[in-house]
């Protein structure tokens, strides 16, 4: 897309490759997902204004980009990144969500207890092993540090659980989640989520909760100035996390 919408009256050398800040479980929603794609800088200078509206009519309904400009020496959507936010959107009403939100709000059917939900997701913050809450992928490290995760009932008396961490496994805060949901109803106790980490395995008894109630809201990165050292840093801790895993 990206090509096509520059490389009008243009000869580019090839399809732009984009890499994106992080990739989300199929049916999770991003409202603000990054990417970058390298191109020539005389395609940028004859047609970047004109980018958003060429993508706008190139991309399908539910795909939009907001904002586009050339990036930052050093920048790599993916290795500059500092942290990923991701909201989990859930309603316990007894009517049961809105019909205009049931795509992107989980319906749950029990009541949940925000203090519950705040008290067990205190043992999950940090640097751990999340091999219990993440799909195995050979070769694949699952050490994770987790910012925050925390909870809160908003406009709607939506409950809304917050995750920012520095990267995430496959399906890993869909299982975060699906074993803090129970805590919030009341069918499991406050350090049950803790035990399951300190397992490193993964149980049955953690369900993986639908795509549809989770968003990308945000990537955040350093100064300009930062960026290539993060990028850099980051994919020595990867190897180093990937060997020690």
């Amino acid at each position: 897309m990206v090509e096509e919408a520059l490389g009008r009256g243009l000869r580019l050398p090839g399809p732009a490759r984009l890499v994106v800040a992080g990739r989300t479980d199929a049916g999770v929603h991003a409202r603000g997902q990054v990417a970058h794609a390298d191109v020539p800088g005389g395609a940028w200078e004859g047609h970047g204004r004109v980018l958003l509206r060429r993508l706008r009519g190139a991309l399908p309904p539910d795909v939009r980009v907001t904002s586009a400009r050339p990036a930052p020496a050093g920048f790599d959507a993916r290795f500059s990144a500092l942290a990923r936010h991701y909201v989990y959107r859930v309603c316990d009403q007894p009517a049961g969500v809105d019909p205009l939100r049931r795509r992107d709000v989980l319906d749950h059917r029990r009541a949940l207890d925000v203090d519950q939900l705040v008290a067990a997701s205190a043992a999950l913050v940090g640097e751990h092993d999340f091999a219990a809450f993440c799909r195995h992928r050979a070769g694949a490290t699952t050490v994770r540090r987790i910012l925050e995760l925390s909870w809160a009932r908003g406009p709607e008396g939506l409950v809304a659980g917050s995750v920012v961490a520095d990267a995430f496994c496959h399906a890993m805060v869909r299982s975060l989640v699906g074993a803090l949901l129970p805590v919030g109803d009341g069918r499991r106790p406050v350090d049950w989520p803790a035990g399951v980490l300190a397992a490193r395995e993964r149980i049955p008894a953690v369900a993986v909760v639908p795509a549809r109630g989770l968003t990308l809201e945000a990537v955040t990165y350093p100064d300009p100035a930062e960026l290539a050292v993060r990028a850099a840093r980051t994919r020595q801790l990867r190897v180093h996390r990937s060997t020690a895993g």
